[in-house]
């Protein structure tokens, strides 16, 4: 029997998170040590009545023998049939379901940093594509792993490791309440207005000035602020990432000036950890990239295709959310990036824009988060009469 809070976990990334439809096939995409998550979520998905639960494993590993020995020319190689999967996913409008926290932490770390970076996997490029088509209906779920607890809590042993991580687990999820989908209604409904706020200011720019901080984003015209509350074409209401507590926006790829340095260490699909990053930016490229550890991989993705260098999105969280409070450094984005404001490398979200405006946003074929927000982190809006509005201070929202 799989454990108790694992299947409550799964239920909640079935009927909240993606919503899954009675009828609609159900595509999970795993990782090596995520059996038993993947399985929960198909008991779940098929007692809410789903036609068929498609999963695809990665094996870090089998990656970790790639970068050693394949020749250097064939290391972003991708093969077509793996987009073909998720355009397929999106043609039969399917639900997906996908889990975060790392099952290999430091596997790359002895490996050549560049010959990483040169290879994406498990990251697809056709995910950019059918979530700004918005064909299916998703969600990313925190889920406990023996070797992820082992590293967020080094001094505990295993055993009381896992129990500590599944306790945070719980909490930030809000599995810890007794409804916890009416816990996650009502948050929704703060973060909801928090980015309608946002979109009726329609400020110019943003200005996030903090410690080792100090960038200027420019915004679209016609861009508007979203919670990660979701609807597909078809009208189905879900939850992409849980936890959740940001409202983003798709900022202008070209207007980005100043440099930012990350609150957090930034963890890629692959484990492999950049600590100490410190980025620079002009004219919206970012031109330089430092780093303590993983510096190479981080600009090998960033080297990619002409928008890889560029941002893609820029997200505000505040300090009434359940994560960061625990001043808990979880080394796994979807998580991390819920307990501080932070920017993405990359695509763009090209529903939160007019058609005038699509035309110019950020078609990267990758998508990499990293945090560089606190208490200390300054957001001030500017007008395009040049006006500086207060938009966080000390954590909290001012308009």
């Amino acid at each position: 029997m799989p454990d108790a809070r694992l299947s409550r976990l799964a239920d909640l990334a079935v009927n909240l998170g993606a919503n899954v439809q009675p009828g609609q096939i159900v595509g999970v995409t795993a990782q090596i040590g995520e059996e038993e998550a993947a399985r929960a979520v198909a008991e779940s998905a098929y007692r809410r009545g789903a036609k068929f639960v498609d999963v695809w494993f990665f094996d870090p590993w089998i990656k970790a023998a790639r970068i050693r020995h394949a020749p250097d020319d064939t290391l972003d190689f991708v093969p077509e049939w793996y987009g073909q999967r998720l355009l397929a996913l999106g043609d039969e409008r399917s639900a997906r379901i996908s889990f975060s926290g790392p099952t290999a932490p430091g596997l790359m770390d002895d490996l050549d940093q560049a010959r990483v970076g040169r290879d994406q996997l498990p990251f697809l490029k056709e995910v950019n594509r059918i979530v700004n088509a918005r064909t299916t209906n998703w969600n990313g779920i925190a889920c406990p792993k023996r070797a992820w607890a082992k590293l967020v809590f080094p001094d505990l042993d295993e055993d009381a490791a896992y129990e500590r991580l599944w306790e945070r687990i719980e909490h930030v999820l809000r599995l810890d309440e007794a409804d916890p989908i009416a816990a996650w209604e009502a948050r929704m409904e703060v973060l909801n207005g928090s980015a309608d706020r946002l979109t009726e200011r329609r400020f110019d720019s943003l200005h996030l000035e903090g410690p080792g901080t100090d960038v200027t984003i420019g915004l679209f015209p016609s861009g508007i602020w979203w919670a990660a509350d979701f609807e597909t074409v078809d009208g189905i209401r879900h939850l992409p990432n849980l936890p959740t507590e940001e409202v983003f926006t798709t900022p202008d790829p070209a207007r980005t000036e100043g440099h930012v340095t990350a609150t957090r260490p930034l963890v890629l699909r692959d484990g492999t950890i950049i600590r100490d990053l410190a980025v620079r930016f002009e004219a919206g490229r970012a031109v330089q990239i430092d780093a303590t550890t993983g510096v190479d991989a981080l600009r090998g993705l960033c080297a990619m295709d002409e928008g890889a260098s560029r941002l893609g999105e820029v997200a505000l969280v505040d300090r009434e959310g359940r994560i960061g409070p625990l001043d808990t450094v979880f080394y796994d984005t979807l998580v991390d990036e819920n307990a501080a404001s932070h920017i993405a490398f990359g695509s763009g979200f090209a529903f939160l824009l007019d058609d005038d405006d699509k035309a110019r946003v950020n078609t990267s074929g990758t998508h990499i988060d990293f945090m560089i927000g606190s208490n200390e982190l300054d957001v001030t809006g500017i007008t395009r009469d040049g006006e500086r509005v207060p938009v966080l201070r000390d954590g909290s929202w001012q308009i």
